[in-house]
């Protein structure tokens, strides 16, 4: 193989993966670190990257702290409530007292953000003159279809150096000192060259994971899922495979969506004001309520009170509903739009948002005759994904920020969105425990994590940092061994992709999402699992590990999703570690532990982490106290 070998040396800053989280890292590394060298490495082109590369019709986490309208306490005790009390209040107040200056910055950059015509007309000086179109409490409306580009303008010109088209694939680990970072390694998916970056720190900011899972659009429809196809996993298996601690990857997502395009449903529910009903036309959600405050408790539903309190019902238990009541026997479950569409501006605003984030969706609809003015579109609830800037928080385990994180040593320990791996930090997705961040939380965790690194550097923890040619060597020979293990077991078959000597990429990720489907709760059991079915997984993800050693790579684009997989298998595996783990159902309407079945605050009321040995692949489980910090009022 003549691929060449490109080191980039004497970087500062390394940002792995580009997008709403490393585009805040680039950019406000700059400006922390006007003398450091910052490199941007991203597997696909930074200009369409990452979950927002399609646009986005909203910003979902926005203040509005300026127009009196929200404070970060505020969205602290929104998330905690809606995450059934499991978040790291300190960091997702962190990223909430900084959230609104990021989106300022969109809009100074370009983004048009949608102008409330309500409030246009107040008098000079009056809070609320000039304040954005509300989605709801927490969104923003916005023309956001060239939303990434925009961004990413940013970052490329703050940053010393972009590489587009690298796959990351692994971590290099400092040689001189034990648990320090030193780089990346990776190779270019177009040329096939192996590419080495040495950085005294990485930020990490590669994505969650679509997927592991067991997709309900499969065949012609394969690849049709809610977030983006792309996101392989690398945002955990980097830092899993690094020695990172993890916490919440037990918190998969299920969300409610549009059926077989996955459209969001936000706008329709918060903006044009649409509701669900069962297929025979009744409201259902409230009919399950009862029985499901027994199984969670009055602290999280309060079925009697809940009207009264204004507390939104959480995310996870409204989907229990749609769940229970499709198994009943009533569905479809529909989104009435009929009666919003009869209003031309809302018909007009309706599919407006799927063609500025989501054109497949409308495509879908015009393809089978679906006119959500005359008819009303099906709902289904998704396969899980694992991500940590939505409405769920798996991610590393990262300190927070002094200011108040600082007298709590299990939350501290230095360094702001740095990981138990020294000179290791994340953003968006790869932290854990910031729920409802969502792309301008994202990029804001980029843009802290980026000054912490700077001051890490210039305090000198990245001094005499050392990587052997060896664990360069090593990585290449690692990085390219499926394309040696085609060439030698592609002579020994006359046709067809089955091998007695190696195991394709697509069947092999067929595989890792039937394990995942039936072992650790996807669709096809109702988001079903106990602990002996975790168990025969790991066992099963184990024999998977090691065929995995013999995945074969026919090009350089069968080498990426070579790398894909086998991100995807480390993520899994991990999730399905503390899905074990954690003996409780928490999640109603993510997933069920039957041998568990209900919410066990006295024994779980604990955030949960994990960690992997390097060099023998054991997992340490641990709880970790959860302080509520934020009061309640």
């Amino acid at each position: 193989m003549g691929y060449k070998t490109i080191t980039e040396d004497n970087i500062d800053i390394l940002v792995v993966g580009a997008g709403l989280g490393g585009t805040g890292a680039a950019y406000e590394a700059r400006y922390w670190g006007r003398d450091k060298k910052v490199v941007i490495a991203e597997k696909a082109n930074i200009d369409r990257s990452g979950a927002v590369a399609q646009g986005l019709y909203a910003i979902n986490c926005y203040m509005g702290t300026r127009w009196g309208e929200n404070n970060p306490e505020d969205h602290v005790r929104y998330a905690r409530m809606d995450l059934m009390g499991m978040v790291r209040e300190d960091l997702a107040f962190d990223m909430a007292r900084h959230v609104d200056s990021a989106v300022h910055k969109f809009e100074e950059w370009g983004l048009p953000l949608m102008k409330d015509p309500k409030r246009a007309d107040l008098p000079e000086g009056d809070i609320g003159k000039g304040a954005y179109m509300r989605e709801g409490r927490w969104q923003i409306m916005i023309h956001g279809e060239s939303y990434k580009p925009i961004v990413a303008e940013a970052a490329k010109v703050n940053a010393d150096k972009t590489f587009n088209r690298i796959m990351v694939t692994h971590l290099l680990m400092d040689d001189a000192q034990d648990n320090r970072i030193a780089g990346a390694v990776g190779f270019n998916v177009r040329t096939g060259n192996y590419h080495v970056f040495k950085s005294k720190t990485v930020i990490c900011g590669a994505g969650g994971a679509s997927n592991i899972f067991k997709p309900r659009s499969v065949g012609e429809g394969a690849g049709r899922v809610w977030y983006a196809p792309w996101s392989s996993g690398s945002a955990y298996a980097l830092m899993i495979e690094a020695g990172a601690k993890m916490t919440q990857m037990e918190n998969r997502i299920v969300l409610a969506r549009f059926k077989d395009g996955y459209g969001p449903v936000g706008a329709y529910f918060l903006h044009l004001h649409t509701y669900t009903q069962n297929a025979y036309g009744d409201e259902y959600e409230s009919k399950w309520f009862p029985a499901l405050e027994k199984m969670v408790g009055k602290a999280y539903l309060d079925t009697k009170n809940q009207h009264f309190s204004h507390k939104p019902i959480p995310t996870c238990l409204r989907n229990h509903a749609f769940i229970s009541e499709v198994a009943a026997g009533r569905g479809p479950i529909h989104m009435v739009t009929v009666e919003a569409f009869q209003d031309p501006h809302l018909e007009e605003v309706g599919w407006e948002n799927f063609l500025g984030m989501t054109v497949g969706q409308a495509v879908l609809w015009a393809a089978t005759d679906i006119d959500p003015k005359y008819i009303n579109p099906e709902l289904t609830t998704s396969e899980p994904y694992v991500m940590g800037s939505h409405a769920t928080g798996c991610g590393a385990w990262c300190s927070g920020p002094k200011d108040i994180s600082g007298d709590i040593p299990e939350y501290f320990w230095g360094y702001n969105r740095m990981m138990t791996v020294d000179g290791l930090f994340g953003a968006g997705d790869a932290v854990g425990g910031t729920p409802h961040a969502f792309s301008s939380g994202s990029f804001t965790e980029g843009r802290l994590s980026a000054k912490a690194a700077c001051k890490y550097i210039d305090d000198g923890k990245a001094n005499g940092i050392n990587v052997s040619q060896k664990q360069i060597d090593d990585r290449k020979e690692e990085i390219y061994k499926p394309l040696t293990t085609y060439q030698v077991g592609s002579n020994e078959i006359v046709g067809g992709t089955v091998s007695p000597s190696y195991i394709l990429p697509f069947p092999g990720l067929q595989r890792l999402q039937k394990l995942m489907d039936e072992y650790a709760g996807g669709v096809t059991v109702q988001y079903m699992t106990n602990d002996k079915l975790l168990n025969m997984g790991l066992a099963k993800m184990a024999i998977l590990e090691e065929d995995l050693d013999k995945v074969a790579a026919e090009d350089i684009h069968q080498l990426l999703r070579a790398w894909e997989l086998k991100h995807r298998h480390r993520t899994s595996e991990c999730v399905i570690q503390h899905t074990l783990f954690r003996e409780e159902t928490r999640w109603p309407g993510y997933y069920y532990r039957g041998d568990k079945m209900k919410l066990d605050d006295k024994n779980w009321h604990v955030l949960t982490t994990s960690h992997r040995d390097r060099n023998t692949g054991e997992y340490t489980m641990e709880k970790q106290p959860l302080y509520h910090l934020i009061d309640e009022k």
